[in-house]
């Protein structure tokens, strides 16, 4: 890891919103949104995480690197970038709490302390938990703190589709702040790089990517709700709520395991996540659930590439529409690749975008 003085780390940020104003043009959204650049140079943004004032923190993938960005001035543009480090193993999963940024590596978690009075000159951070496996294979690891203020993660199948001897691996797990106290909550998780709470029951729900290479239509990526220490969600037995799989199913039946409670079409790469809690928006927002769709890398015709409204009614899930759209052109061609979705205080909502290496803003104005 490489530390960088004040002249490398921070600098201001001057969005070149006329660089990117042939995306912007091409994105769709309902009627009284507005969406646009809300910080350019950010190569490679992936997950985000709010901490204090206003600053948004963005992990990445291949980049290494953790990124800073702030609003200094409040006008809906961040004009001060800061990189919080560099040269890190995969640091997807990033999460804030009193006062110290955490970062998810492949391998372990780390922990800047005090890191909002030193984005210009960040500390060294200390190392919490460090087994976690070392496998690049759905090695990226997310990131949050939960309602019971633990720290919760997963461990990605180290395949495409494989059984592995291994607990950990394709698993849903918690651990204390220091790093303490870690275990297993659920097993059968392929690959989940977005989960979150529903704000009136508290209760967990996550993103799942299916499986590849069983056709254009199937398995469905799933989005499961987490209810008792040790479910199993089926991975890699059955995909779904009733596939299952050619390969691993032998005698296992789908109705062993958990279902999930919608499911979305396959190879969207459903990802990053979040339960919409804020004002700004209409009242008919409130409680439901934004999924970035990042996209298909091998179906015959592409799709995903947006952001997707899934709409709860007492408690369930009902409805999938899109929210943002247009990162896939009619000819096909790719402009961008949504990952996470983070409310800011004023109600607005913030995506990133690993592809165009861009973070866009979201508001309703009537």
């Amino acid at each position: 890891m490489l530390f960088g003085l004040l002249l490398f780390n921070a600098g201001l940020v001057f969005p070149q919103s006329g660089r990117y104003q042939d995306v912007i043009k091409q994105l769709q959204v309902p009627p009284g949104f507005r969406i646009s650049i809300f910080a350019d140079d950010v190569p490679n943004a992936r997950s985000l995480a709010l901490g204090d004032n206003g600053t948004v923190f963005a992990g990445t993938m291949q980049q290494g690197y953790v990124y800073a960005v702030q609003d200094s001035n409040r006008d809906g543009v961040a004009d001060k970038r800061y990189v919080i480090d560099r040269e890190l193993n995969m640091p997807n999963g990033v999460a804030y709490k009193n006062g110290a940024l955490y970062v998810a590596e492949v391998n372990r978690i780390i922990r800047f302390d005090n890191i909002s009075q030193h984005l210009d000159n960040p500390p060294r951070p200390v190392t919490i938990y460090d087994k976690l496996p070392s496998d690049q294979h759905h090695g990226w690891k997310y990131l949050r703190f939960g309602p019971d203020n633990k720290l919760y993660t997963a461990v990605g199948a180290p395949c495409n589709i494989c059984n592995p001897r291994e607990e950990m691996y394709a698993s849903l797990g918690r651990l204390n702040p220091d790093g303490s106290g870690a275990e297993i909550i659920a097993r059968g998780i392929r690959n989940t790089v977005g989960f979150d709470w529903e704000p009136v029951k508290k209760t967990l729900y996550f993103t799942d990517n299916g499986r590849d290479y069983m056709g254009d239509d199937i398995p469905p990526d799933e989005l499961n709700k987490w209810s008792v220490k040790g479910e199993h969600f089926g991975f890699p037995y059955c995909h779904g709520d009733d596939i299952p799989d050619p390969e691993f199913a032998g005698d296992r039946k789908c109705q062993e395991f958990t279902k999930p409670v919608w499911k979305i079409k396959a190879h969207m790469a459903a990802i990053g996540m979040r339960f919409y809690q804020g004002k700004q928006f209409p009242a008919e927002y409130k409680n439901q659930l934004f999924v970035a769709e990042h996209g298909s890398w091998n179906r015959s015709a592409p799709v995903g590439y947006r952001v997707a409204l899934i709409k709860f009614s007492q408690g369930k899930p009902v409805t999938e529409q899109p929210f943002v759209s247009g990162w896939l052109t009619k000819q096909g061609k790719v402009l961008g690749r949504p990952v996470d979705v983070l409310e800011m205080p004023d109600g607005s909502i913030l995506i990133s975008d690993d592809k165009l290496g861009v973070i866009y803003r979201v508001e309703y104005k009537k």
